[in-house]
């Protein structure tokens, strides 16, 4: 293009702009619009290109009917979550319901793309239905998938169910791949009515049944970097191995403190550690001391980038991909018995109802005495384990004043409304190359709940202290529960003779703890424990102090982890500067120009971790139940929907007995009862209620394992 087609292109450009923000101004064609502008007709494929240039700068936008418009700024802009049948949803932030997208209405968008949509009028169901108008951002770059040859090309069958369509592959793009090999492709090509999405393979995984690449792929999937680049591993290597004279220099020396870490027999990662002891007047005095990461990760180095950008250690069933390389976080940074280590220590003088009366945040020296796991302390203070007790004698006297103070804590979080949903995680045991051999379920026991409840007043007292201070600080908030659903759940346990007493449409936490309380043993514990977990909000950073729902206290943060969690490692650095008097005014515009975006990629990152370590559970439990077909169990409903009845057993693996396969009736859902029921029996099955079920099928590729209800069991039922 010349300078004079170049300038004419813009003058159109800018005259077509201006026409469409006439009030004036009708939606035209391109046909009128070219008649309009009295464009001559052998001009008529460049004014083509300055409107394709206007929409794909998002200047004009046009409608299903060609008609050419302004964009519509109130037009709301969200997720869209593809569903393989071909329509979709938009997920809208703020917005507590989905919007519904029809098959036709899709506008071409592929799952998680940043849309713009305009509303329908019609609903489906409980949602809006909406269009999708504008593509905004591809989502998707890369699918990791099943490579499949098929003479000339081939296809790649993504492993996520959410995309129903294959990812066309020409010969010379598959890199050599071969049927049932695992890739990773990337997209050149969305496609569209009639044609598949292209790709080019960028990786060769391995094939799908080689040991750790079902794990791989997901860890691909989800776009979790693996590997730490050259920079990154440089700094990493220039940090030193052991703490210096001038690292200590003007810290408080807790050296000679009683010091312990209790974590997991397999932790690595040692970021916090516990001393305790009690003083003439009877009140605790409470140190918790937090790995000063900060000392060797500073503010916008390549380590600190990398950190930021990964938000999060992600912890997989057999891996862990930490947010800071080895030589840190299980090196200098990681509280290690017997060597002097550098921390944050909030020291805190708490009554005997639990109340912090005073408090210090200092940096520190610290040298741990002895690395606890958590059986260890169980079976000291649990079991009475003489063995155990007597091989740590000298600390049992502090693991019976820390299970003394933590009590106190936890009636202390109980009274104001705490609300502790304690639902049984799972404990993966693989063999050597990678296959399930035991799941069972992972639970809480009285040395994880000191060290949970320890942790909690530490993050309270440092987020308190510093919203005081009206300082920019990254908090960890938790909303109150969407009116809606408080109702709904409101409702629902009057059937049950229960009642929680809301103002106006809210209720205070301490209601649906009594709740909680008062169903505890009851057949209907499980029922109602999950359906008002589901009332719930999903926690978040925030760099405003709204409170944390769910732990019923004005000021939360996390403070505790900064090996693991980048927001612990931000608040870390401005603990430090207020410590050492630098929060300047321009530290303090620094840091609140800077705080929102680490608070929303921090949300982020944990949603992502979150997903992928759910991914990898269902994934291995699919697998494990894979050698169990046919066989029987007894489980408990976990959840009612209008294709089925999931259930869930005692090792935790959940699955689903499809509606079709229950025998003897015809079954609808009732969701306001959040029932199945049997239309000419009357039979039904609600959430809590134990059933036994037969593993009838099993499909590792999807994740899903299904059952049928056992047919002595449904013979009693009848």
């Amino acid at each position: 293009m010349d300078r004079e087609q170049s300038e004419q292109f813009e003058r159109r450009k800018n005259l077509i702009c201006e026409l469409m923000a006439d009030e004036q101004y009708a939606p035209m064609k391109e046909k009128e619009l070219a008649a309009f502008m009295q464009v001559p007709r052998d001009e008529r494929d460049a004014f083509r290109e300055v409107l394709q240039a206007l929409l794909s700068e998002g200047k004009i936008q046009v409608t299903r009917q060609g008609r050419y418009v302004k964009p519509d700024e109130g037009r709301p802009v969200g997720t869209f979550i593809a569903n393989a049948k071909g329509f979709g949803f938009v997920e809208i932030e703020g917005r507590e319901e989905d919007l519904y997208i029809p098959e036709d209405r899709t506008g071409g968008a592929f799952h998680l793309d940043k849309v713009q949509v305009s509303l329908l009028p019609g609903r489906r169901a409980k949602r809006q239905e909406a269009q999708v108008v504008k593509i905004l951002e591809r989502g998707m770059k890369q699918i990791v998938g099943t490579y499949d040859h098929a003479g000339n090309f081939g296809f790649v069958i993504p492993d996520n169910n959410k995309i129903g369509t294959d990812i066309f592959v020409a010969k010379e793009h598959s890199k050599g791949a071969v049927t049932g090999h695992k890739v990773v492709v990337e997209l050149i090509s969305y496609g569209d009515d009639r044609h598949r999405p292209e790709g080019v393979v960028t990786e060769i995984l391995g094939h799908a049944n080689d040991p750790g690449v079902d794990i791989l792929s997901i860890v691909r999937a989800y776009g979790l970097p693996v590997e730490f680049g050259e920079k990154v591993m440089n700094q990493a290597g220039r940090v030193p191995e052991e703490v210096s004279e001038a690292d200590m220099a003007g810290r408080m020396d807790l050296r000679e403190l009683q010091m312990v870490t209790i974590d997991g027999e397999d932790a690595k990662d040692l970021d916090d550690a516990v001393s305790l002891c009690r003083g003439e007047d009877g009140r605790y005095h409470l140190g918790v001391h937090i790995a000063d990461v900060s000392n060797y990760v500073q503010e916008n180095s390549a380590l600190d980038r990398e950190a930021l950008e990964r938000g999060t250690s992600v912890y997989l069933v057999d891996r862990v991909i930490p947010m800071l390389p080895h030589r840190l976080s299980n090196g200098i940074c990681s509280l290690n018995q017997g060597v002097n280590r550098l921390a944050l220590s909030c020291l805190m003088t708490i009554d005997e109802k639990g109340d912090v009366t005073d408090y210090q945040i200092v940096e520190s020296v610290i040298c741990v005495d002895r690395r606890m796991t958590y059986t260890a302390v169980k079976k000291i203070l649990e079991d009475r384990d003489e063995t155990e007790r007597e091989t740590y004698k000298p600390f049992v006297p502090m693991f019976e004043l820390m299970e003394e103070l933590a009590a106190i804590l936890r009636k202390r979080r109980h009274k104001r409304g705490s609300i502790d949903f304690d639902f049984a995680e799972s404990k993966i045991i693989l063999d050597e190359d990678g296959r399930p051999v035991e799941i069972k379920p992972h639970e809480r026991n009285v040395a994880t709940r000191i060290i949970e409840d320890f942790m909690l007043i530490a993050n309270e007292t440092v987020a308190q202290h510093f919203f005081w201070m009206e300082l920019p600080f990254l908090y960890r908030t938790h909303e109150k529960p969407d009116p809606d659903k408080i109702m709904k759940l409101s409702a629902f346990i009057h059937n049950f003779g229960y009642h929680i007493k809301l103002t106006g449409e809210e209720v205070h936490p301490k209601e649906l703890q009594k709740l909680l309380d008062r169903i505890a043993g009851t057949d209907e514990e499980t029922l109602i424990s999950r359906l008002a977990l589901r009332s719930m909000k999903q926690a978040k950073y925030t760099v405003d102090c709204t409170g944390h729902f769910g732990l019923a206290c004005r000021y939360y943060c996390h403070f505790t982890s900064p090996i693991r969690r980048y927001p612990d490692l931000q608040i870390h650095r401005i603990i430090k500067e207020q410590l050492r008097g630098r929060l300047k005014e321009n530290r303090i515009e620094h840091y609140e120009q800077r705080l929102p975006e680490v608070a929303s990629h921090s949300s982020k990152m944990e949603r992502r971790a979150d997903e992928a370590e759910r991914e990898t559970e269902k994934l291995k439990k699919a697998q494990y139940m894979e050698k169990r077909i046919g066989e029987i169990y007894e489980g408990v409903i976990s959840g009612i929907t209008q294709w089925g009845i999931y259930v869930e057993l005692p090792n935790t693996v959940e699955g689903l007995i499809h509606v079709a396969t229950l025998p003897g009736d015809y079954y609808y859902y009732d969701e306001s009862a959040y029932e199945m029921t049997g239309r000419d029996t009357g039979r039904t099955f609600k959430l809590g209620e134990r059933v036994t079920v037969q593993v009838r099928d099993v499909d590792p590729a999807l994740r899903t394992v299904d059952f049928v209800l056992y047919e002595e069991d449904m013979a009693e039922g009848v």
